[in-house]
């Protein structure tokens, strides 16, 4: 099974993420992950689409969504010719003797801390999904209290396509 990461150029109009995810519900696909924000111009905005199937899945799925009145553009996001991120956001229970051993990964991680109470941190890391799910790893020493993950997010490396906002 691959998974294919796809970023639409879509109308910002309502009804318009229900009518892609309802194109995934009516042909039994699922989606892995889904982000959508506005872009540079307010009429459109940005949808990245992770999916998952064989070959022909996937290529049927990204012929489907290019019909779709509302997309503009759709790119697939190869791995060596963009940059994809995620971002994750973990509640750590934290007793005074452990909050530096928890400060500790979260450096050598590149996290950063952003919410101390007296019985917990939580701390805010970006990056690929195997570097998260290593650090989520880490912290799993700990006990989590609360974990919120977004979904993946990419672009395009280089100046190739101007016109995708």
């Amino acid at each position: 099974m691959q998974k294919r990461i796809l970023s639409l150029l879509v109308d910002n109009t309502a009804g318009v993420l229900s009518r892609i995810s309802g194109l995934f519900s009516r042909r039994g696909y699922n989606i892995d992950s889904l982000t959508v924000g506005v872009t540079a111009d307010e009429r459109f905005s940005r949808m990245t689409v992770v999916c998952s199937g064989d070959e022909m899945i996937l290529e049927q799925i990204t012929k489907q969504l290019a019909k779709l009145v509302d997309v503009r553009d759709i790119k697939v996001l190869e791995p060596e010719e963009s940059v994809s991120r995620e971002l994750v956001l973990v509640k750590v229970a934290a007793r005074a003797e452990q909050r530096q051993g928890i400060i500790s990964i979260a450096d050598i991680f590149r996290a950063k801390v952003v919410d101390v109470s007296k019985d917990s941190l939580v701390v805010e890391m970006t990056g690929t999904k195997s570097k998260l799910e290593a650090f989520i790893d880490l912290m799993g020493a700990y006990e989590i209290l609360e974990l919120a993950r977004t979904g993946v997010t990419g672009l395009s490396r280089g100046a190739q396509d101007v016109r995708f906002l």
